[in-house]
């Protein structure tokens, strides 16, 4: 049996004598040992292991943010902008003291004072971190920009030595100003907005340089957590953080108690769209990036290129807000559709409000077209909820549109009652029902000399249609076509005092190629002896074939030719007379300006210029100044003549609503399609060709009491109101080669018997065989 060993207790050791001063001093020398052991290990391994391994500094030393591609007007407004980041790069000297202050006031205090690493709020972030929070940063702006640049965000400790040392590099390489700057500009802030400058314009519309105190503040609070403090999706934490940034200010002595008090209380006004452009040239932007995309590629939208277009801000407003106004007045004169949608609405507040919401959200956005879910109808009072909540009952005037809608005996699928989504729109502080129009739209403009666009809209709405009408419909011109084909008889003898015969014309197969035809006038009237000059500004669809028949349609195809059309698109019949044959509006305004500028084809352009990142320019196109010779394509004196037809047309004739503008120099065509399947005006003043145009992408009718008087008329005169401002009516001298007859300008050459004095005179037969004189000419307007 072995001997039985006695327990060991604390009692049996006797510590007094174990624990001398000697032990202690051998113990704090082992620990002290361990220590520098230690601390040589990690300083061996920092700069063995790490140190080596650490990336190079070419990404800060040699930054290249990605600068997205952007597009300007030709005064720099800026119209649209295409890349994955926002991004607008700013120096540091450019950089408001007050947006430096506010940054350094909430993430890193002593910036100018360490080294690349605040070992006071590092050890404070440490301890929390080593008792398992893991919440703390310790970071400054020197370790934030090591992290943007070359780490990622996970909180571990071998990323952080990474970090550590990245910063000791970045620190020994760049001035402490180049490292803000490097921050200021690389840092996300949400809404894929990357820098200060970015984020000023993305949240509040504004540059940097204009903001307030507030507003900078709510900004430097963004960096710890973009998502949690966006002011657009979050404004309460948003409010939280910006006060604390604000606290931090005032503590530091950055800001006074003043204007603490004054941010603190101070009402922000936060973008919850994005980023807004200046005006709608959506068309015109999507264009530009197509050219510099067919150039660069994919470095097209990284590189900080800057296209700066022809594209004029205050005539683009004004053609864009023309379009809208026009569409939706003709909308609404063909009645109300019916809702959009129906929606069932819970008895549940809070499940009802869940269900407008998502039935709002399904709507395509449409400029000031605001969807809205019917909460109760009657005749006299409708009440809709908006997508921010809100409830806004329409009355009066407001409910003109949707009036057969609010009846009992209307259709289910166009009654107004609860859980229908319709569209609102407010004006002037009143709300209206209204709808999104079926209908496309187009205008643009050009400078009849440079062919410079002046304002493109290529639709109603490019959110809700991005095919380009301007470029690329291919629509029958109708009656717009009627000039040319003047133009070009004017090349045979004919003068605008010609008589021509206003009668019944039966045309056999033989002479038209295909099936015999009966053409007739739009009023379905015919007025018997009458004028060149009275045939054109009346829009006469007989004396026009006549004219054409008498010319012969080759010559008059082949002329079409002279102003730029695709004679390919164009009939060789006598059909051609009346616009059967089909034009894009951007080709009919080029056509158009020849006889703006008088007699000179132009080349219609809108990039001005391509600059890349750097200011540099990368292509140009100088605006010409003067006309060519070789740019001819039209004796002058038929340009004089076309334009003295034309503005009859404006004063007398089917566009007389022109002369409201009251200038001496505006001239056009109105152009209605068979059916009335296509609505134009085309015209010109003060130095600016503008085309519109009205239609339905399907071909159907705009309806038989519509022309291009009611539908696209007065599209062209609304922009022309604010186009024409600031330009004075051009005068247009007489050419050489003429000679007044009667108040008509007639060729020299064409004069006395070379002249063509009447067109099919004998076949008219005056009513009840009794001579009719012919209708005397109308007064020809000045040229000046």
């Amino acid at each position: 049996m072995s001997p039985r060993v006695p327990a060991l207790t604390t009692s049996s050791i006797d510590f007094s004598k174990w624990l001398t001063r000697r032990n202690a001093i051998r113990g704090f020398i082992a620990i002290g040992v361990a220590g520098l052991i230690a601390g040589g290990l990690l300083i061996a391994y920092l700069l063995l292991v790490v140190a080596p391994n650490l990336p190079s500094l070419d990404a800060v030393t040699d930054y290249r943010p990605k600068i997205p591609l952007r597009i300007y007007t030709a005064d720099n407004a800026l119209i649209g902008e295409f890349g994955e980041e926002h991004r607008d790069f700013i120096p540091i000297k450019d950089i408001p003291e007050m947006m430096k202050k506010s940054v350094l006031a909430i993430e890193d205090k002593r910036f100018y004072e360490h080294n690349g690493i605040d070992w006071v709020r590092a050890l404070g972030a440490a301890k929390a971190n080593l008792g398992g929070a893991m919440r703390q940063g310790g970071s400054t702006i020197t370790m934030q920009v090591a992290r943007n640049f070359f780490l990622t965000r996970e909180k571990f400790y071998g990323r952080k030595l990474n970090e550590v040392m990245l910063s000791f590099k970045i620190e020994a390489a760049l001035s402490k100003d180049q490292i803000l700057e490097l921050y200021m500009n690389q840092i996300y802030l949400g809404q894929r907005s990357f820098g200060f400058g970015s984020a000023a314009q993305t949240y509040f519309g504004k540059s940097l340089k204009d903001l307030n105190i507030a507003e900078m503040a709510m900004l430097a609070g963004l960096p710890q957590n973009p998502a949690r403090h966006n002011p657009a999706v979050n404004p309460k934490r948003a409010k939280q953080r910006q006060q604390v940034v604000l606290r931090s200010m005032r503590d530091l002595n950055y800001i006074t108690e003043e204007q603490y008090q004054k941010a603190l209380h101070t009402t922000l006004h936060v973008s919850h769209r994005g980023q807004e452009f200046e005006t709608h040239a959506e068309y015109v932007a999507e264009l530009a990036r197509q050219v510099v995309y067919a150039q660069f590629k994919e470095d097209s939208y990284t590189k900080g290129i800057s296209v700066y277009t022809t594209i004029l801000k205050a005539d683009q407003i004004a053609a864009y807000e023309s379009v809208r106004r026009n569409v939706l007045n003709y909308d609404q004169r063909h009645g109300y559709r019916g809702p959009e949608a129906f929606i069932n609405l819970p008895a549940n507040a809070e499940e009802r409000d869940d269900a407008i919401e998502e039935a709002l959200q399904r709507r395509p956005s449409s400029d000031r077209l605001i969807p809205a879910v019917v909460l109760d109808a009657s005749p006299k009072a409708v009440k809709v909820q908006n997508p921010s909540g809100d409830e806004i009952t329409v009355t009066g005037d407001g409910l003109r549109l949707v009036s057969s809608a609010l009846s009992d005996k209307a259709k289910d699928s166009v009654r107004l009652r609860p859980g229908a989504v319709v569209r609102i729109m407010q004006e002037k502080n009143s709300w209206s029902i209204t709808q999104v129009p079926q209908v496309a739209a187009a205008f643009v403009s050009i400078d009849s000399v440079t062919g410079g666009y002046h304002a493109m809209v290529g639709g109603f709405d490019y959110n809700l249609q991005k095919f380009n009408h301007v470029t690329q419909a291919w629509r029958q011109p109708g009656s717009s076509i009627k000039p040319f084909v003047y133009s070009a008889a004017l090349e045979k003898g004919f003068n605008p005092s010609t008589i021509i015969n206003d009668s019944p014309l039966d045309l056999t197969g033989a002479e038209t190629g295909n099936e015999a035809w009966s053409p007739k006038n739009d009023d379905g009237k015919f007025d018997g002896p009458i004028t060149m000059r009275t045939a054109l500004a009346e829009s006469k669809n007989v004396a026009s074939v006549r004219i054409l028949r008498s010319i012969t349609v080759p010559f008059a195809h082949h002329y079409l030719g002279k102003f730029g059309f695709d004679l390919a698109k164009h009939p060789k019949n006598l059909t051609l007379a009346l616009g059967t044959g089909s034009v894009t509006p951007a080709q009919l305004v080029g056509a158009y300006s020849v006889f703006a500028n008088g007699g000179y084809t132009v080349e219609p352009y809108f990039i001005a210029k391509i600059v890349d990142g750097n200011g540099k320019i990368i292509s140009e196109t100088k605006p010409r100044t003067t006309l060519p010779d070789e740019a001819r394509v039209i004796d002058p004196r038929n340009a004089y003549v076309a334009d003295s037809l034309m503005r009859q047309v404006t004063r007398t004739g089917t566009g007389a609503a022109v002369a409201k503008l009251g200038r001496p120099d505006l001239a056009g065509k109105t152009g209605t399609s068979s059916d009335a399947v296509d609505g134009w005006f085309a015209g010109y003043g003060g130095g600016i060709v503008a085309v519109s145009w009205m239609g339905y992408d399907d071909s159907k009718s705009l309806g038989g009491k519509e022309f291009g008087s009611s539908v696209a008329l007065p599209i062209w005169i609304d922009y022309m109101k604010v186009a024409l401002q600031n330009r004075p009516a051009q005068e247009r001298p007489t050419p050489a080669g003429l000679t007044q007859v009667n108040g008509e300008w007639l060729y020299d050459e064409f004069m006395g018997d070379a002249a063509r004095h009447s067109l099919d005179m004998e076949d008219y037969v005056p009513p009840g065989g009794e001579n009719v004189a012919p209708t005397p000419p109308a007064t020809p307007p000045a040229n000046q």
